[in-house]
Parts: C-alpha cells; structure tokens; sequence
C-alpha cells in the first residue's frame, strides 16, 4: 500500500483532519479575565451556533447561558481564574437557536508572557462523547473478555493489540506480541499463508472468512491445532487504513472430527477398493501385488506381502523350531525411496529375526503395531543392519505387521511403514489393514489352492498325452500342448498319433467339456479308447460312433473330436468329425482352406450318426487339426480368428514344428482362459524304413 494511503507524517505537510477529537468535534473557546470571548473556534461555530464575528468581543455567559445558569458558571469561571487548578464536567448551554444543549467541558487557566490570564475552554457535544465512551468500553470489554482470539496489527503487520484469548493460543503474553512482526511471533511454514492473506487484505480491502490454518504454536508444541481465521482492513472515518483486524476461533475439536471424519470415509473407500481389486485373479503373485496395490499410497508409503514358503509349496504351513521360511511375492512403494533397497525383493526366499514384526505374527497371529520408530528401534524392523541405515536413510517412522490369515491358519504375513507421510499408525489404522489382510489372506489362499489343483490337472493331463514316435510313414508330424493360463483351470484337450499297420497313421484331437483333474481324467480314457479303438482297423465315422458310446457313459462329460486316418500308399485321408472346429488343408502352392466336412454332434450325444469324408494329400499338402482354444477369444468373432488361422498358414514355413510356434505365438495369448491342443500333419513322399 502507498504511503500516500496510509497517511502522511508531519514533514510531508498538512494532512486532512482526523483522529478522535475531530471525531468529536472538539470546540475551542478562549476568553479574557474580565469575561469576554477573545478565540472562536470553526468547531465552537458548529457546536454552539454563532459565527465568529458574532461570539468574539461578547461576554461568554450571557451569550451561551441561560439567566438561570449563569451565576454558577461565572463562580467556576472566577474560581479557574484565581487558582489555576482546571475543572471539567458538563454544562447546559444555550445554543443560537435557543434550545438547550449539554456540553462536556474542559476549562483551565493560561498565562501569556506579560502575566495576563486567560481562560481556555474545551467543549464537545456531550451525548457525542457518551458514545464514544461506550464504544471505546465495549470494544475493551470486548477484546479483553472474548473468548476467540482477537488482534490489531499495523500496516507494516506489527502487533497493536492482543487480547488474552489469542495470546494463551499463542503461548506469547500479550506485552510480548506488542510491536513484534506476525512473523516473529508465529514462525513456521503454517502461519506464511496467512500472512500473505494478511497482506492481501490491506491491500484489497476484501474482508477473508473463516479460513483455516493449521499448526503449532508454543503453547502446544507437539501437537497441531487448527484455527478459523477471519480478516478485515481497519479504516479511520475518512478512509486511511489502519492495519488488519485479526479474529482466530480455535477449530482442533472440529477439525479433529473432520478428520475422523474424512479417516472413516477412506476406510470405507479402500474397504469398497480392496473388495473390488484385490482377488480378480486366481494368480497368487497378483493377488497378492493386488492387495500391495490398494495399500498404497492411502494407508502406507511402502508395503510388502511376504507367504510363507511351506504354504506355497504344500498348501498348509509348516512351522518348525527354526525361523519360518517366506517367499516375497509383492512390494509396493508409493514413491522412488531408499527403502525399497531394504525390502526383500518378489520371488526372493528369507528368513527374519526373532524380534522382527513378522517373526511376531508368525508365533502370535497377533499384529504389531509400531507408532514412532527411532532411528535406533530401526534393526527392529528391518532384515539387517545394511538394511536399518536404508530405512533410516529413508525416514521411515513408523512400522506395522499383520497376520495373513485364512480358513484359520496362517499363511504369511504383511508389513506397512511410512516415512514421507509424517503421520504416526494408529489403532484404526492397525484395525483397517487388518481388516483388509483377512479378506485378501482369504483370496490368496484360493489361489494356492487353485494353483495345486491346476497343477496337479496339468501333471495329469501331460502325463496323459501320447509320446510322439520319432518316425511316421510318409508323415512329417509336429504337436503341441499348451494349459490355460489365467483364471480357468486345465482343461480336456489333447491329441494323439496312432502307428497302424500298411505304413497307416491314425490322427486325432479331441475336446472334453470341462476342466479341472475330472476333465483330465476323462480325457485320458476318451485317448484310451480311441488308441484300442484304432487297432481294429475301424473307419473314422465308425471309431466315433464307438467314442459316442464311450463318452454318453462319462457323463455330464462332452467332447468334440476329429479322426483322421492317412494312408501313404494311396495318398488318402480319411477323416471324420464329432461337432469340431473344422480342420485346414494346406495344399502345395495353393491357399489354406477349411476343410468342408459333416460336422456331426459332440461325442456323447448319441443317436447321430457320423460320416466320413475321404480326400487327397499328396507330399507337400498340410493337415492341421486343432481345438477351440487356439481361435476363440471373448472379443472377436469366430469367423476373424478363422480368417486370422488361414492367412498364417499361408505364410512359407520350413517346417511342421516351425509352423505350431508360429501359430501359437501369433494366435495364442498369454493370459488365455483355455487351453490348446494343436496338431500339423505334412505329407511327404514315402520312403523304405
């Protein structure tokens, strides 16, 4: 603000009136000792409504008093003149118009240089000045009594005034604040913003409410506290700014519920979060990144989940006398810190002291909690002593550990700290991990459980599938296996290569409805009897006649199968299909093509019968039989996959085995939720064993 607004000093010239006496209008009247008005203030013309060519020369009490009150105001006037002691209190005086008015005296003698006397007298409306008494007591009243923090500071932001209340909120006496900077009492980061209002409000004149600051004073220096601040620039009647008016509510109470408030609401949120994130999966690495995930950073800046290795490798825990053996499988940090240097990193086998957190989870199944680490507790908590000075190094202050529980046995344990987040864990922190942990201990274990029973199906199953013979008659054969990868579980497919006499091959691929071990095994039964089935020298429509049999006894089992048998010698396939994809003919020098064949019904079905088809394949032509899992996805329609499948295998490949990598890389993904049978038959010219 400029000086010029502000108001101008002495040196700078006459200022306009101002201040309290032109606030009250303060008269100035002088008289000589004989009685007579000698001065006339501009203030006695407006207080008492003569002019000043009208009062000079006049005796003062016949012209401002009535007869009756004029003997008592000559006795005071005498009575200054002749002792010089003052005398002040009010008087009715008649004013010009002739009505009575009570005027607020103060009379006192002067003496000039030559020893003459005069008298001097002050006046002012007294009504005038019994309001701005009481506004000047109930401003004190008021400041002084209040129980919210009240203050004045200048315009250089200096502290005036400061009642009681505010100075118990500062932890300052009240005479300590006078004449100090706002700085200077309230240092600290928390307190420059409102300072900058401060500043902005002298400088705008826009009053700022109920705006919240929250920090420490010395009054309470190890805990926050917030306050409601409230600020508007003071003026004098005529506009100069004064400094800033500062009213401060002290808001922890509500501030606090506020918080606990907004506490309950996160919880709720990362409660809604982990039910909706954690478990989507039945990978016990994800789940387990999943509930690292919605950790942080809403509860804890770095977060690891470590199984127990036993629970891994058997499905129940094995707790011996010695440290129990973990497998990290998740860690999460909220952001790029030392820390994550001292965490055992996913896939990484450890053990840990016994004094560390989750050696007490281990013994207890009880959580710890750790409010406030010093730099000294930090080997506590961490693996070892490199990795101590990396969490000090970090910052980290806090630390918790709670149990993985589930199906009432426990299966790991996971561990939270934060450093950058200043605030201490607490218990409703302790009580929301805790309740995440419980829920997500529940889904990682389904994922153990899934992954034995996966992997005993896959055993099952591979265990199941033929063993290629290294030579075929007139044949160049490759095949692959491969298992669902994502949710589902190993399914029923499979393939076989069947030797048959006269240099013949029997080829088949084969789809059972289902997954899991009971679809594995009837899998292998279905390959039983199709390999006994092949040796009676049966045709393909009559072997799965034979299958439809076998099948509509397995049931509720389906399966889907194509039956192909080649014959060298007279360069002919013979092929049937039980409601299969339809297999591709790629021959020589010409585009691949579905094979257009009666698609029968699903072994198991009955009561349809199934033809067989018979057709070229001379040396160079191309058989590929395969099952749904290496076309179908849920986004894409069949019949793109379909085209997807021809346009690869128009492509030149220099060999069968080459051409089932390329396909499954080029069709099959990752996280496929079923599993693949695929196999490529080449014709080439036969030759003497």
């Amino acid at each position: 603000m400029s000086q010029a607004k502000r108001g101008r000093g002495p040196a700078d010239g006459a200022s306009a009136p101002g201040g309290l006496l032109d606030l009250l209008g303060v008269a100035a009247v002088l008289v000589e000792a004989d009685g007579r008005i000698d001065m006339w203030s501009p203030q006695a013309e407006e207080l008492f409504g003569y002019t000043g060519d009208e009062a000079v020369g006049q005796l003062a009490a016949p012209l401002l008093l009535h007869p009756e009150h004029r003997e008592a105001a000559i006795r005071l006037f005498a009575q200054v003149m002749e002792t010089g002691l003052g005398w002040a209190g009010s008087f009715p005086i008649r004013h010009k118009d002739g009505r009575t008015r009570m005027v607020e005296f103060r009379n006192m003698r002067l003496t000039d240089n030559l020893g003459d006397h005069y008298a001097l007298g002050l006046a002012t409306d007294m009504s005038t000045l019994r309001l701005v008494e009481r506004k000047v007591a109930l401003s004190t009243q008021l400041v002084t009594q209040a129980p919210i923090g009240l203050s004045v500071l200048d315009a250089d932001l200096r502290y005036v005034v400061v009642n009681p209340a505010l100075a118990s909120m500062h932890g300052v006496p009240e005479a300590d604040h006078v004449g100090r900077a706002f700085r200077e009492v309230l240092p600290g980061a928390p307190f420059l913003t409102a300072e900058l209002q401060m500043r902005e409000v002298l400088e705008t004149g826009v009053p700022m409410v109920d705006r919240q600051v929250v920090g420490r004073t010395r009054a309470d220096p190890d805990h926050d506290h917030a306050w409601a601040v409230s600020l508007y620039r003071l003026e004098d009647h005529r506009g100069h700014v004064l400094g800033v008016a500062n009213v401060v509510v002290d808001v922890t109470d509500r501030y606090n519920a506020a918080r606990k408030a907004d506490r309950a609401q996160q919880r709720l949120r990362l409660m809604a979060g982990g039910s909706a994130r954690i478990g989507t999966t039945l990978e016990v690495e994800r789940t387990a990144q999943e509930l690292a995930d919605v950790l942080v950073p809403d509860l804890a800046d770095m977060v690891a989940v470590d199984i127990l290795d036993s629970v891994l490798r058997t499905g129940r825990p094995e707790l011996g006398d010695g440290p129990a053996l973990f497998r990290a499988l998740a860690v999460r940090t909220a952001y790029p810190t030392d820390a994550s240097q001292a965490i055992i990193p996913p896939g990484r086998l450890t053990t840990y002291h016994a004094d560390h957190p989750a050696a007490h989870c281990i013994r207890t199944r009880q959580p710890l909690l750790i409010t406030h680490l010093e730099s000294g507790d930090l080997s506590r908590v961490a693996a070892d002593a490199d990795a101590a000075r990396l969490l000090a190094r970090a910052g980290v202050h806090t630390d918790m550990a709670v149990p993985l529980i589930a199906r009432g046995q426990i299966i790991g344990v996971m561990g939270l700290a934060r450093a950058r987040n200043p605030q201490p864990f607490d218990e409703d922190d302790l009580t929301l991990a805790c309740e995440l942990a419980s829920s997500a201990a529940l889904s990682i274990d389904n994922a153990i459980l899934h992954q034995h029973i996966r992997s005993a199906a896959e055993t099952l199953q591979r265990s199941l599938l033929p063993q290629l013979p290294p030579h075929h008659p007139g044949l160049e054969i490759a095949a692959r296996y491969r298992p669902a990868q994502a949710f589902s579980e190993v399914g029923g497919d499979w393939y076989d290569v069947i030797p048959l006499d006269g240099d013949r091959t029997a080829l088949a691929v084969g789809d059972v409805m289902g997954s899991g071990i009971p679809a594995a095994a009837a899998m292998g039964r279905l390959r039983t009897a199709t390999s006994t089935l092949a040796d009676l020298n049966l045709g393909p429509a009559r072997i799965l006649t034979h299958l439809d049999k076998i099948t509509h006894g397995l049931d509720p089992y389906f399966a889907t199968c194509v039956y192909a048998v080649f014959d060298p010698r007279a360069a002919l396939l013979h092929v049937a299909s039980a409601g299969h994809l339809p297999p591709v003919l790629v021959r020589a020098g010409r585009p691949p093509e579905l094979l257009d064949l009666p698609t029968g019904t699903p072994l198991g079905v009955g009561g349809v019968p199934f033809e067989t088809t018979t057709l070229d394949l001379r040396p160079g032509d191309q058989l590929v039989l395969y099952t749904d899992g290496l076309i179908e996805t849920r986004d894409d329609p069949i019949d793109e996959r379909l085209d997807d499948l021809l346009r690869l295998l128009s492509l030149p490949y220099r060999s069968a085995e080459e051409t089932c990598d390329r396909l499954l890389q080029r069709l099959r993904h990752p996280a496929d939720h079923d599993d693949v049978a695929l196999l490529i038959a080449r014709a080439q010219p036969l030759t003497s064993a």
